[in-house]
């Protein structure tokens, strides 16, 4: 692959990068420093750089723009399909991050915008833990609540999924040393001292988490997250216990055996770091767990593995997170993913955001908080969000979309075994549920070139892991939409 740069300041360089380069990068900031605007798109094999007005420069100036692929046109982006600004169209299976439920400008959002009732939702941001607005709780029960978690019947919101982990630990935290209170209220020795961060106001417990875990990017959520060193290199972090995560082998069917050994050596495992964060004066209070790792590499684990991590949970009184951030609102062809587990009891906290628009955590009774003020920011939440999910659940429920994307779901894990077997030095493990699917390449570089080669032929996808690409679908992704990435998959990988 070639790239031709085009510019009205007559400066013209060219690279052979295969996908974007630093080198290409570092020769977009030097021109843009000098007061133009860098754009991009794939057409042949060939990656056309243009050169326009100050959009760039603005933008290197105000964000990090370092993970930036395309800028894109979203008033021309259209249902499963997502257009650039140099106006190429591409089907994307990759929904900005997993994150957009039923399309680009769905019209039964667009209504809800112009609707002149839902004015005010838009235009006052309330501060929602003071000053929720008369229609909120009405809102909250047509929308969140109605989709609860089977056995969970209290919500609260947050604004992404970052924080709805943070919060959400707090939540496990305080239920902890409810507990060991015995009901009681703080001492004034815990009051006073917290403030200064020592104890016994802020206590030693910790949070257990898997290898290959993302939870976010705060510090709290950070320290459960363990994909990449970008994310957490020179920031502090708690020494909380991490175990390992079974690692399947494919087909599932093929390693019955295998599996299930695995998944039993990561619960025994755990066990072992739970008793040793208690001898250490650290104790668990938390078990934090994605039901798939995404970020991880689509890091699937069988429902007994489920079953037996929240039996060694409530064998040690410590809090089951599950954190469906990616994996809710109808991904995987359940609206909750957990609900394939077969859990004896709910999870006690399960954290949301990404399709459902809004950030928040489902909780259990006992991990309310006892005490105004402890789950809190000055917005928790944005009731314009709530508004748009209610439009995006009618979609879900009247059109079916959560059984379509189970049985569209099979289908694209299908394509991708049929491309494995006929391609097997580069693809393996095919896997996945629903709107939620992966396959393995044989290494990193190889990964790379076919999500690039894809995206030269008018396909979107992402990356995870080490060596996967994710497929991360819209709920309204049809047969024809999978027909068009199965021939551009066959037509990428004959030329790899």
């Amino acid at each position: 692959m070639s790239v031709r740069v085009l510019t009205r300041c007559n400066v013209r360089k060219s690279y052979d990068p295969g996908v974007v380069t630093v080198a290409l990068w570092q020769f977009a900031v030097t021109v843009a420093l000098q007061g133009h605007a860098l754009f991009w798109h794939l057409d042949s094999g060939v990656v056309t750089v243009a050169l326009q007005g100050h959009a760039f420069i603005l933008a290197i100036q105000s964000q990090n723009t370092d993970l930036i692929q395309f800028f894109v046109d979203y008033d021309r982006s259209v249902g499963n399909y997502v257009a650039d600004v140099d106006g190429n169209v591409m089907l994307d299976l990759f929904t900005q991050i997993a994150s957009i439920p039923i399309g680009y400008n769905h019209p039964k959002v667009v209504k809800v915008l112009t609707d002149p009732a839902n004015f005010s939702s838009f235009v006052n941001r309330p501060a929602l833990g003071m000053f929720p607005p008369a229609d909120f709780a009405k809102n909250l029960t047509d929308t969140l609540l109605s989709v609860a978690p089977p056995g969970l019947h209290q919500v609260q919101t947050m604004a992404c999924g970052t924080c709805s982990v943070e919060h959400a630990m707090k939540a496990a935290f305080m239920a902890y040393r409810r507990r060991e209170r015995g009901g009681k209220p703080p001492s004034k020795e815990e009051i006073e001292s917290c403030v200064y961060n020592t104890p016994p106001g802020n206590p030693k417990l910790s949070v257990l988490s898997f290898k290959n875990a993302f939870h976010g990017r705060t510090m709290g959520a950070l320290t459960l997250s363990h994909t990449k060193w970008q994310h957490k290199l020179d920031f502090p972090c708690p020494d909380w216990p991490i175990a390992s995560f079974p690692y399947m082998q494919y087909p599932l069917e093929e390693f019955l055996t295998e599996n299930k050994a695995e998944e039993a050596r990561c619960l025994a495992e755990v066990e072992e770091k739970i008793a040793s964060a208690k001898k250490s004066g650290q104790p668990v209070a938390c078990i934090a767990s994605e039901p798939v790792q995404c970020e991880g590499g689509d890091n699937f684990a069988s429902p007994q593995f489920f079953q037996g991590l929240q039996d060694i949970c409530q064998k040690n009184h410590i809090a089951l997170l599950i954190d469906e951030v990616q994996t809710g609102c109808g991904t995987t062809g359940k609206f909750w993913m957990h609900e394939y587990f077969h859990l004896r009891d709910p999870p006690d906290l399960v954290t949301f955001a990404k399709k459902m628009l809004t950030g928040g955590f489902y909780f259990a009774d006992n991990m309310r908080p006892t005490e105004g003020g402890r789950i809190f920011n000055t917005w928790v939440g944005d009731p314009s969000k709530i508004v748009m999910l209610k439009a995006v659940l009618d979609v879900i429920k009247e059109d079916n979309l959560v059984e379509k994307t189970a049985n569209m779901g099979k289908q694209l894990v299908q394509i991708l075994m049929d491309a494995q077997r006929k391609y097997p030095g580069l693809l393996s493990r095919a896997r996945g549920l629903g709107a939620l699917v992966a396959v393995d390449l044989s290494d990193a570089s190889k990964r790379d070139k076919l999500v690039g080669k894809l995206r030269e032929h008018g396909i979107h996808v992402g990356a995870c892991g080490t060596h996967s690409v994710r497929l991360r679908p819209t709920l309204t992704i049809e047969k024809k939409h999978l027909d068009v990435f199965s021939d551009r998959l066959d037509v990428c990988l004959r030329d790899m």
